[in-house]
């Protein structure tokens, strides 16, 4: 039988900002405004890989002013080609500049020149390769964003936060990208995973679904924050090496010196049958999570699953004074969020209230 989303369940699954702590409370942020104009968020894709220059594919690299990637798919989908021939290693941000590659079979070469007729694009190179991009085939994203109308002193308030982050890693929270407009993905993915039936395509229903392993992401991550555990490990844990990427399981609470070192840190799961259990506390905090949300493990079976990172390294960060605010220049590694840092620096609900494409860096 499908549960009823009642109205405590239902708040519980809305994506609010104020329910995930940042790391960096302590410290005042500098208010301000992002996304006032274009060229206030520019987002420059970093690839796993650079095309060889020969090879079956034909590769592309675009920026794109005020679209989404999924607008320059469709119009490559529009000359005749399937969604499976086009390759892009992410989706990038419509309010933005952004810059990214992208692929299409060598036989449809020509259809790439065609993407400069294109409103709001701009082909930058061309080259070749032997396979198709992948999504997720790119180390991150470079950005380069303005804020303006900052509070007092905000480039000396912004530095401050960073230099802790620096120390202790910035939170790796999904930001409201991934939760709709009105933040109700999450609550849409609920009734999917327990076998309602939704109006949408596939392509939609999976995201819903991916919306609500993010909130419970979300939620886990909120409460290591809140336990003083975010820099540490606690029994049970995965923990992830930052450089390796090796995973290991936490037997040893001396391991906890690493994670202090922003060595390591420990991964929270995305639920679903490829993610292996934690067990003793950090079994118990996974546990609280789908208690909390009324579900059990075997309701993701269907789900891959994954695990991801709690925290990512602040890594090289500049930050600009301007007459009315500052410009923040970082990189983020594949599958993490701009809006995290901007929140800690900002301390405001960065883009909830934007309307803005469903993508992530």
């Amino acid at each position: 039988m499908i549960k009823n989303v009642n109205e405590t369940l239902r708040e519980k699954l809305l994506f609010k900002w104020e329910n995930f702590s940042p790391i960096s409370k302590d410290l005042a942020g500098t208010g301000g405004l992002i996304r006032q104009e274009l060229e206030d968020f520019i987002v420059e894709e970093i690839p796993l890989y650079l095309p060889q220059g020969k090879g079956s594919h034909a590769y592309a690299r675009i920026e794109k002013r005020g679209i989404t990637t999924r607008d320059v798919v469709v119009a490559l989908l529009d000359e005749g080609l399937v969604q499976n021939q086009i390759g892009v290693a992410g989706l990038k941000d419509k309010y933005a500049i952004a810059s990214q590659w992208l692929s299409v079979p060598n036989r449809f070469a020509h259809v790439l020149d065609n993407l400069d007729n294109l409103e709001g694009v701009t082909v930058l190179e061309r080259s070749r390769h032997k396979n198709k991009l992948g999504m997720g085939h790119l180390k991150g994203n470079k950005f380069t964003i303005r804020i303006r109308e900052a509070d007092a002193d905000a480039a000396n308030k912004a530095k401050k936060i960073v230099e802790k982050l620096s120390v202790i890693g910035v939170p790796n929270y999904f930001g409201p990208q991934r939760f709709g407009r009105f933040g109700t993905n999450a609550i849409d993915g609920y009734k999917l995973i327990l076998g309602e039936k939704l109006p949408g395509g596939h392509r939609l229903k999976k995201f819903f679904l991916s919306s609500l392993q993010s909130l419970m992401f979300n939620y886990i991550l909120a409460k290591r924050i809140e336990m003083g555990i975010f820099d540490s490990l606690i029994l049970g844990d995965w923990a992830k090496k930052h450089d390796t990427l090796g995973v290991f399981k936490v037997e040893d609470l001396k391991e906890a010196e690493r994670a202090k070192r922003l060595e390591v840190s420990a991964t929270i799961p995305l639920f679903g049958k490829k993610t292996k259990m934690a067990d003793g506390d950090a079994g118990k905090l996974e546990q609280d999570a789908l208690d909390y949300y009324d579900l059990k493990w075997v309701n993701f079976a269907r789900r891959r699953g994954d695990r991801r990172f709690s925290r990512l390294p602040m890594g090289e960060t500049k930050i600009i004074e301007q007459d009315d605010g500052l410009t923040i220049e970082f990189f983020l590694r594949r599958g993490s969020f701009a809006t995290s840092i901007l929140r800690e620096i900002m301390k405001l609900e960065v883009d909830s209230k934007v309307d803005r494409p469903e993508a992530k860096s």
